[in-house]
């Protein structure tokens, strides 16, 4: 620091102090027949004895800074100036402070924590991750995967590529990583954190991830896992919705056409399995979790243009929807259309909280 920082005050923005030095002081003496003048009304005096003045208080600081330097000190808080009058009719100009060390505090950029739900899954008995975890600070970027362990194997290891994705759709891939577990025979299991080459402004854009296993681990020995994933159709926002009502392996609403049913986990099973034969759930606990099937009734409302349009697939399926959430639908129809009037289309807006309305629940 070429100068040192001054004020009255006990510190500086931005600024900690490192090491309280001593006090100091700066004074110089300045003579004048004025001096009483000054003294009682520093305004009625002339103009010269005032910029007299001034060249004595810029005296003092530099001698205030002089006896702080000595110091090795790079700055002076609780600075005071007093004036007083000498017995020999001289005036006292005395500054003193408090000589310190500071230093300029450094910007932090906040810890990052981020977790996003894998949209992708395996339909056979192998580990299947479920949540990429990613978290660290400006220095370091770590990740950890969760995987669900429907066997409850003592997993010790599982490499995979992970493929993230962020708002821009770009896609940044992950190859060949080692995923170390020191629990493994639970069926949530959860990686020790694996050091990656990410920022923070990367973590904060992504809003996606999948995670293709290539082979595990256990005591029995090493398993190769040549399936290809598949993809999740739901958006995020129901995938969400979903995990939170049908737990976090949850990639599928469970469905049926009488030949074959879909679990909630993904795997398709004939008709004649009553549970799922990957994660074991019931067939009859899901159709009685089912409620109406508001899917297809959105599928439909993406189908048109306008809010006029929507409210009448809607009506179409009034009657099959429970009392409690006629209203609520209802109110959000007539907003739509109100709004649509002075703020142009509203359709997407009403569908998202068409859906939110039965994802909520």
């Amino acid at each position: 620091m070429a100068d040192l920082l001054l004020t009255t005050g006990d510190g500086f923005e931005d600024y900690e102090i490192q090491e309280y030095l001593g006090f100091v002081v700066g004074q110089a003496v300045y003579q004048s027949k004025f001096i009483k003048g000054i003294a009682a009304d520093i305004q009625g005096s002339e103009d010269q004895d005032l910029d007299d003045l001034n060249d004595c208080d810029e005296e003092v600081k530099k001698n205030l800074i002089k006896a702080a330097k000595a110091k090795k000190a790079n700055a002076i808080i609780g600075i005071e100036m007093r004036y007083a009058q000498l017995a020999s009719g001289s005036f006292a100009v005395v500054m003193t402070g408090t000589a310190v060390k500071i230093k300029k505090k450094e910007s932090i950029i906040p810890d990052v924590h981020k977790e996003l739900f894998v949209t992708n899954y395996y339909t056979r008995l192998v580990p299947r991750p479920v949540k990429v975890v990613i978290e660290g600070s400006r220095d370091e970027i770590s990740l950890s995967v969760w995987f669900y362990n429907y066997n409850l194997d003592d997993i010790n290891a599982v490499r995979g590529d992970i493929e993230l994705t962020n708002l821009y759709d770009e896609k940044l891939v992950i190859k060949g990583v080692d995923f170390i577990i020191d629990k493994g025979n639970v069926s949530l299991i959860k990686s020790d954190y694996v050091s990656c080459k990410l920022t923070v402004n990367d973590i904060k854009l992504l809003k996606d991830a999948k995670v293709i296993v290539s082979k595990y681990v256990t005591p029995r020995g090493i398993f190769a896992c040549n399936d290809n994933p598949i993809n999740v159709t739901m958006s995020t926002r129901r995938l969400e919705a979903l995990k939170a009502k049908r737990g976090i392996d949850a990639v599928e609403k469970y469905r049926t056409d009488g030949m074959i049913w879909t679990c909630n986990c993904g795997h398709v099973n004939e008709a004649g399995n009553e549970e799922c034969i990957v994660c074991g759930r019931k067939q009859e606990d899901m159709k009685i979790n089912t409620k109406f099937d508001y899917e297809k009734m959105i599928d439909e409302m993406r189908e048109k243009e306008y809010v006029n349009e929507i409210k009448d697939v809607l009506m179409g399926y009034i009657k099959d929807i429970d009392n409690k959430y006629r209203l609520q639908l209802l109110e959000i129809m007539e907003s739509g259309q109100q709004y649509e009037k002075t703020r142009g289309n509203m359709k997407d807006s009403v569908i998202e909280k068409v859906e939110r309305v039965f994802e909520d629940d």
